[in-house]
């Protein structure tokens, strides 16, 4: 799972970005939620990398929301899949959002948390996952920045700092296991150099 802030940094957006496309790129399915933001970014190196991708909505799936991601959306469903538990054309409504984010932590084996304020709803995310008993990866942000409190809170109080997607990697060797480190880092070098 990746998630964030909507009010992205370019810092975060790259990140969201770079982590999804690398992901994808060594076969691992990246769930979000297809709002602004992150979550976009998450989905659009998701689909980059070539793996299905899942995004979670805080609406039903008949309703296209936000509206500028309608091309995205397309994507999707052409790659991956849009779950909701809401009915098909149930409008968003504000609250909806924090109750999809524990089926976006739910269906993650771990959580990967690129910008965030420390209230906001990539650490009720970052939360559940832990109750969850998942992986929780952050990245680390410039202190003192608005959207690097959530990161670095979480990275304060045990979460494991994702510099590079080998980070995050190396904790689930299982997943990867029919791929040899020299073929895990081939691929990845393939990836960064498109």
């Amino acid at each position: 799972g990746i998630v964030g802030t909507r009010k992205m940094s370019r810092y975060g957006r790259a990140a969201a970005y770079r982590f999804s496309y690398e992901l994808s790129s060594l076969g691992a399915c990246v769930v979000s939620g297809l709002a602004l933001g992150v979550d976009a970014a998450a989905a659009c190196g998701a689909l980059e990398g070539g793996e299905p991708t899942v995004q979670i909505l805080g609406c039903g799936v008949g309703i296209v929301y936000p509206k500028a991601h309608s091309r995205l959306r397309e994507a999707v469903i052409k790659n991956g899949a849009l779950i909701s538990e809401y009915p098909p054309l149930e409008d968003p409504k504000k609250y909806y959002f924090p109750q999809r984010n524990r089926i976006i932590s739910g269906l993650s084996q771990g959580v990967f948390v690129t910008e965030c304020r420390k209230e906001s709803g990539a650490m009720i995310t970052a939360n559940l996952a832990l109750d969850q008993g998942k992986e929780l990866f952050a990245f680390p942000g410039n202190v003192g920045e608005p959207t690097a409190e959530g990161p670095n809170e979480l990275l304060r109080i045990g979460a494991y700092a994702a510099i590079s997607v080998e980070d995050i990697i190396s904790h689930y060797k299982l997943y990867f296991h029919n791929l040899s480190a020299t073929e895990i880092m081939k691929k990845l070098n393939a990836a960064r150099d498109n």
